[in-house]
């Protein structure tokens, strides 16, 4: 039941995040901004409900024996996970999204975490999606969300890396 609950709080906070993302992406092209890699965004929402729904399934299904010591080190690696997401967003403020945007003029946010990493959410979206499932002892969840999020992450990264390319200039409304 705990696991279940925890998932839905994560699934309250992807709803946070498109509300955010909703937002900023309204900003974004308001001024300007393009969008690419649209065509692939149903997959970042496939990736996201398939790990949310997946998880709690496999256990229903599954029931595995949860060790708790692990599924605490599992719980905080999610809360570490989410909080550095956060800590993206608050970072990248207007310029953070869910989707690809490239706003003419806006530089690249080296600040926060994009001081030592170049895609620090991508970093969270790993770790939570390996933690989450294996809160709750979903071996199977995290070993498919991850190797079919990792083959996405490398489309993903080569999108927004062609987007500013495209763009001429080092600035976008960052997905990641």
């Amino acid at each position: 039941m705990w696991f279940t609950l925890l998932t839905l709080l994560i699934g309250a906070e992807r709803i946070a995040e498109l509300v955010v993302a909703g937002r900023n992406r309204r900003w974004s092209l308001a001024r300007g901004g393009v969008e690419s890699g649209s065509r692939h965004y149903p997959v970042v929402v496939a990736l996201q409900v398939g790990l949310l729904v997946g998880g709690p399934v496999e256990v229903w299904l599954r029931r595995p024996p949860v060790l708790l010591p692990f599924a605490l080190v599992m719980f905080i690696l999610v809360l570490a996970a989410q909080a550095l997401r956060w800590w993206c967003i608050g970072t990248l403020g207007r310029q953070w999204n869910t989707r690809i945007i490239v706003v003419p003029g806006l530089g690249l946010v080296r600040r926060g975490p994009y001081r030592w990493l170049r895609h620090p959410n991508y970093v969270a979206v790993v770790v939570e999606g390996i933690a989450l499932p294996l809160t709750g002892a979903a071996r199977i969840t995290a070993i498919a969300f991850t190797l079919t999020n990792l083959g996405f992450l490398w489309v993903r990264i080569r999108a927004e890396q062609r987007a500013l390319a495209m763009a001429g200039t080092a600035s976008a409304a960052r997905s990641d």
